[in-house]
């Protein structure tokens, strides 16, 4: 009897390994299951927040691009006015520049050179 006794309790510590040993696969499944839904939450959020950061980023830089953009379209303004501004000079003294220039070149006046 007891040999009987001895192999049930036997039995019963087995089953109840078995049994212990799929509740620790199922927490592991589990667990395995719940880290990857943890990551691609977190991955979500991660590209949400970064979604929202560059829209702000790119609203930023809009508002203060605009602001870039007048200053640089007044410095354009400003450059073209001093360049018509050096033209015009340029035109009003450029008949009496060739003149002498042509001169110069016509009537040469040939100078010896100075003894040293």
């Amino acid at each position: 009897m007891e040999s009987a006794q001895n192999s049930a309790g036997i039995q019963t510590l087995l089953d109840a390994e078995r049994e212990a040993s799929k509740i620790v696969q199922k927490a592991r499944e589990f667990r395995t299951k719940r880290v990857r839904e943890a990551r691609d939450e977190a991955k979500k959020e991660i590209d949400a927040y970064r979604k929202a950061k560059d829209e702000e980023f790119k609203k930023f830089e809009a508002e203060h691009t605009q602001g870039n953009k007048q200053a640089e379209d007044e410095a354009n303004r400003e450059a073209d006015a001093k360049i018509k501004e050096i033209q015009a000079a340029g035109k009003k003294g450029q008949a009496q520049v060739v003149d002498e220039l042509l001169k110069a070149v016509f009537e040469v006046k040939p100078v010896p050179p100075e003894k040293a």
